[in-house]
């Protein structure tokens, strides 16, 4: 028997283990196991989840996931997150502009359909483009890396959902 001087069962205390233990069936049940990271391409998607939520450090975050519609990579999904750090002056305005951006594209509307005057009234924002485009449209994006590795994402083309 080895020697564990770790104490381990200070993980389990950060760990529901009964919502675990029903992921880890539904994997088993349904697959999920066995994807690979979508390369840079055009994908036809469609929007499955968009809120506004927290990153792992904290900071306002919008969340796109979109679903990969056909293809090699069929139901696999692509995530679009865009951090917003409001103590970052330098970087908050270009952020936040980055994500103005995705919306319209995504809403096909007026620039000034989209604007951030808050977060409590631009999550509801989010929230509500969602709800407006759920079912209604899919799109043709394109995922490409910028030089400094990062994941850069663009609605090539919308289609209407018949």
């Amino acid at each position: 028997m080895a020697d564990n001087k770790f104490d381990w069962s200070k993980f389990d205390k950060n760990v529901d283990l009964e919502a675990l233990e029903a992921d880890v069936k539904d994997v088993e049940e349904n697959g999920g196991g066995d994807y690979q990271d979508v390369p840079e391409g055009q994908y036809e998607v469609a929007v499955e989840k968009m809120e506004l939520t927290e990153s792992k450090k904290g900071d306002p975050m919008l969340t796109i996931w979109f679903s990969i519609l056909e293809g090699e990579f069929e139901k696999q999904k692509i995530f679009y997150n865009g951090v917003m750090q409001p103590q970052n002056d330098k970087a908050f305005g270009f952020q936040v502009h980055r994500n103005n951006e995705m919306l319209r594209a995504l809403w096909d509307c007026e620039k000034d359909d989209v604007k951030f005057i808050g977060f409590k009234d631009y999550a509801e924002l989010v929230l509500d483009i969602h709800e407006e485009i759920d079912g209604q449209f899919e799109y043709l994006l394109d995922k490409t890396t910028d030089k400094k590795g990062y994941d850069q994402y663009k609605i090539v083309e919308i289609f209407e959902v018949e």
